[in-house]
């Protein structure tokens, strides 16, 4: 298996030690299909990095996915990289088994595997994580609840292709509707499983605060600019803030509320709301600040409070604010303004026409997942009721 490493994130704090003395490093593996990465893996990982020195996680091939879960939505490189740019992450290991072994563990000199308290079987409907569990070189971390890939495909499912486009005529009434209640009441076309059913995702001042690096400026440090809706968070958006944070020493990413990305995106934009999409960003390495409901235009006073020192944006169109002004009037006066190109063209609308253009392969993979979770809860309580009874 190839295997590539990755700069180390920030280690929590040590006593001084004599070299005697020092402790072994605790070296923990996690794995996953890691697919449309969004903030409840990175706070899997997160908590994961938190039980010992260095985190490795395994990524699925996109054969093992197909295979026991069905097609994914992303590609295996897409999703390697996605893994790679979350800042809790040491190392990642690519085509690592579906079924987590001793010897994978041996092989890396990983001393215990880390997941989530929900469940996760190969196409047999067997658990993944037996082996490991049976050698007690197992650990849990609390599943993020309110978030999983499978409630955001459905989130995407619940619109058409019309949907999708400018024109609001041509929405149907049905869709409307199907889109208030889904954001309204967190309902989606899949709502029964015990884990990964569709529910509200919940944001507290803790949950930002894990997050969040905390870091300031240093003095002299050159700082850069970006907002957006940073929708879905994807490769597309990790690999233009690497590109901007290259430009400077200290990343500063805006993120619009609700209301502003759905004026310059669309009626039933944005797909995450506005503090889901702020974890998101928060998540990456490259991002050393987050300023949640960040304005639109970037003022003069946005400028001199961060005292910015070059505001970017990429190579998408940009509209105009609502007084018909141009959002990067003042960096341009100011001659702080750049455009840059990351190379890579991924849009949140193209991985949603991804979706639709799969649409049945991902309703159907979403209600294979939602039966055997269903299966294995029942069996679950069916052995409690045993022990009790």
């Amino acid at each position: 298996m190839a295997s590539k490493r990755v700069d180390d994130v920030g280690e929590p704090a040590k006593e001084m030690q004599s070299p005697e003395k020092k402790k072994k490093e605790i070296r923990v593996w996690m794995d996953g299909c890691f697919d449309m990465v969004h903030f409840g893996h990175a706070n899997a990982v997160r908590q994961g990095k938190e039980f010992g020195d260095k985190l490795l996680v395994g990524v699925h091939s996109d054969a093992e996915v197909t295979k026991h879960k069905g097609p994914p939505v992303y590609t295996e490189e897409e999703r390697y990289k996605m893994v790679r740019a979350i800042k809790w992450v040491d190392e990642v290991i690519e085509d690592a088994p579906y079924v987590t072994t001793l010897e994978t563990l041996e092989k890396y000199d990983c001393d215990f595997c880390v997941h989530g308290d929900d469940i996760t079987t190969t196409a047999d409907g067997v658990d993944t994580y037996h082996l490991v569990k049976a050698a007690n070189k197992y650990k849990e971390c609390k599943r993020t609840a309110g978030v999983s890939t499978t409630d955001l495909v459905g989130r995407m499912l619940l619109v058409t292709k019309t949907h999708h486009q400018r024109d609001e005529d041509s929405i149907d009434e049905h869709h409307v509707g199907a889109i208030s209640k889904m954001f309204s009441t967190g309902e989606g076309p899949s709502s029964h499983s015990p884990w990964t059913g569709v529910s509200q995702f919940l944001t507290t001042t803790k949950k930002i605060i894990q997050f969040s690096e905390g870091k300031e400026p240093k003095p002299g440090d050159k700082i850069v600019y970006v907002a957006g809706a940073f929708d879905l968070f994807h490769v597309g958006h990790v690999d233009f803030l690497e590109k901007a944070a290259s430009l400077g020493d200290f990343l500063i990413v805006g993120i619009h509320t609700d209301p502003v990305v759905n004026r310059y995106k669309g009626s039933n934009y944005p797909i995450m709301n506005m503090h889901e999409r702020t974890l998101s960003v928060l998540a990456c390495r490259y991002v050393s600040e987050v300023v949640i409901g960040a304005p639109y235009s970037v003022t003069p006073d946005l400028m001199e409070h961060f005292k910015v020192d070059v505001v970017c944006h990429g190579m998408t169109p940009v509209m105009p604010d609502v007084d018909g002004a141009d959002p990067y009037e003042e960096p341009k006066r100011q001659g702080k303004f750049k455009n840059i190109d990351s190379r890579n063209n991924l849009t949140t609308q193209m991985i949603i026409e991804r979706i639709i253009k799969h649409r049945l392969e991902y309703e159907e993979r979403n209600r294979k997942k939602e039966e055997k979770e269903k299966k294995i809860m029942e069996s679950m309580k069916n052995s409690a009721q045993i022990k009790t009874g």
